[in-house]
């Protein structure tokens, strides 16, 4: 086995961390009195690409497209800027080019290291792109099934169409937020079982929703489909995603339109956002269908990705998180390149910034169910934590927290978190 490549900034080596050479996620961030900045992690360190930028150690074709508050100006450039970046930020970083000079410049530049690099735990991480548009699909087979199940028809929990398209709706980007923001419980309708009409209250079904969002890197013309076979190279990187979900506003709300304000309180999207050349080397075979999908959304490359994913939950003063939910991203039925050539089959077109949210992520076994609504079959059996506390559905003061990785030889490529805590209803 080849030993896997290694930095000279330590902490990125102990094939722990989620943010080792091999990954290099781009996020925005700030210390205290400076404005945000774009930064890629490494290891415990953020590494300020507007200062190496400023030094003159990042390719021309991406110069001044660090100093904003957005990763909208680098992404937009395309996927030469993107590719030069990361080579580039790979020999600056590495451990074993480093005795080229031109590789040690930041290594060996006492002052310029001062200056460049950032510890995580002092700065403040912010929404890492300005989101045009958010689209969430509802993609896993098992997801699907088992809210069917409990809502339709447990002998027919799939309605026809889902084996033939992406399902997926149109949402809302306003309210996409950074992890770690508390979001307050929703108010809305609510149809009780036994009441003639709907009353106004505060959500009592509070639920996450496991999934991963893709990043648009790359726009597309009004009227011009994106193929499955070009839709890799309109997509920047990946996030983890949380699209809180109240399911008893949205089981009133959702015939026959969908989902509306049992969604648009809050998604919450990880920090770092990990491009699609990190995660080049963890692609899988595509998931069989079966009825074989109309030409458009057929594939030839593999678009699945061994993403291991992970929920736990912490209610407020429990002294550590309960993991709750163990998942795979390899297991969605329907892959990324075909939700992008669905959504733009019709001419819609994409900006560079647009979110797309997986839709749920659930595996076979229950405790693989990336949903409260699932795990505790709608209330009925509630999940018991480690402090010997009970859930049916989220409390207040409960936070959510969110974590996956791509595990290689010897290292990991990680998303890092997406957490949040839910605040009372206003």
């Amino acid at each position: 086995m080849t030993a896997p490549q290694t930095s000279w900034i330590d902490s990125a080596n102990d094939g722990q961390t989620h943010f080792p050479l091999q990954n290099l996620p781009y996020g925005v961030f700030s210390v205290k009195g400076q404005s945000p900045r774009v930064g890629v992690a490494i290891g415990d360190q953020i590494v300020d690409l507007a200062a190496l930028d400023d030094a003159g150690l990042l390719p021309a074709a991406a110069k001044g497209a660090f100093a904003g508050t957005t990763l909208n100006r680098f992404i937009a450039l395309g996927k030469p800027a993107w590719t030069e970046t990361r080579k580039r930020l790979t020999a600056l970083l590495s451990g074993e080019d480093a005795a080229l000079r031109d590789n040690a410049a930041l290594r060996d530049n006492a002052a310029l290291r001062d200056k460049a690099l950032v510890p995580m735990s002092a700065a403040a991480l912010h929404l890492p792109v300005d989101i045009p548009g958010y689209t969430d699909f509802y993609s896993s087979k098992e997801h699907a099934t088992n809210v069917g199940r409990m809502f339709r028809d447990p002998d027919n929990a799939l309605l026809p169409n889902w084996l033939e398209i992406p399902i997926g709706y149109n949402g809302r980007a306003s309210s996409v937020v950074v992890s770690g923001t508390p979001l307050h419980r929703p108010n809305g309708q609510i149809k009780l079982p036994n009441e003639a009409r709907p009353v106004f209250s505060a959500c009592r079904k509070l639920d996450f929703e496991l999934e991963m969002g893709f990043i648009v890197g790359k726009e597309s013309a009004l009227g011009e489909p994106v193929s499955t076979a070009d839709a890799s190279a309109h997509m920047f990187g990946m996030v983890l995603l949380n699209d809180w979900s109240a399911r008893d506003i949205q089981q009133w709300e959702y015939v026959p339109l969908g989902p509306f304000n049992s969604k648009g309180f809050g998604t919450s999207i990880s920090p770092w956002v990990v491009t699609m050349d990190a995660l080049e080397p963890f692609r899988r075979d595509n998931p069989e269908q079966s009825p074989q999908p109309l030409a458009y959304l057929q594939q030839q490359d593999k678009n699945a990705y061994d993403i291991a994913l992970e929920v736990s939950l912490q209610p407020e003063g429990a002294p550590a998180p309960s993991t709750i939910c163990r998942t795979n991203f390899k297991a969605m039925y329907w892959t990324m390149a075909q939700q992008l050539a669905h959504h733009t089959v019709s001419g819609c077109n994409v900006r560079v910034g647009d979110l797309m949210g997986s839709g749920t992520i659930s595996g076979t076994t229950p405790d693989s169910y990336g949903s409260m609504l699932e795990l505790t079959r709608n209330g009925a059996e509630p999940v018991t934590l480690a402090d010997g506390s009970q859930r049916g559905f989220l409390q207040d003061g409960d936070s959510v927290i969110m974590t996956g990785y791509c595990q290689g030889e010897g290292y990991r490529v990680g998303f890092g978190t997406v957490s949040g805590k839910i605040l009372p209803a206003r």
